[in-house]
């Protein structure tokens, strides 16, 4: 017997503003995967994030967000330089790929009845 069912693990995002790197390059699209409890233990131990809980949300991400634009290795420091706007889509996505598993919904179009899916539209867009 073999186990059909298959999770989605990683999903892609694209910052509404996009952080910009130490030489001045813009980074938008990336990818972020789901939240395992050693991530949550993780920060609960990071003493920045005991210090300001605040800064538990930036710690998260660092794990999570497993490419950003060509950047493949994401610090709590480099996460530090985004924008609110983004940081504020960050969370949200965060949220919602964690919570409920997805950030796309099954539509149907009225006119031609074609199913498809649509991305969920997020506060920081």
């Amino acid at each position: 017997m073999t186990n059909d069912y298959i999770i989605q693990t990683e999903f892609d995002f694209i910052l509404p503003r996009g952080l910009v790197d130490a030489e001045g390059n813009l980074h938008r699209h990336g990818v972020m995967r789901l939240a395992t409890a050693k991530d949550e233990i993780i920060v609960q131990k990071n003493r920045a994030a005991q210090d300001n809980s605040g800064y538990g949300v930036i710690v998260i991400l660092s794990r999570v967000i497993i490419k950003l634009g060509n950047l493949t290795e994401i610090t709590p420091d480099l996460l530090e330089n985004l924008f609110s706007k983004d940081l504020a889509y960050l969370r949200e996505f965060y949220n919602r790929i964690n919570q409920q598993g997805d950030a796309y919904i099954p539509v149907q179009c009225p006119q031609c009845q074609n199913q498809f899916q649509v991305e969920l539209a997020l506060a920081g867009e």
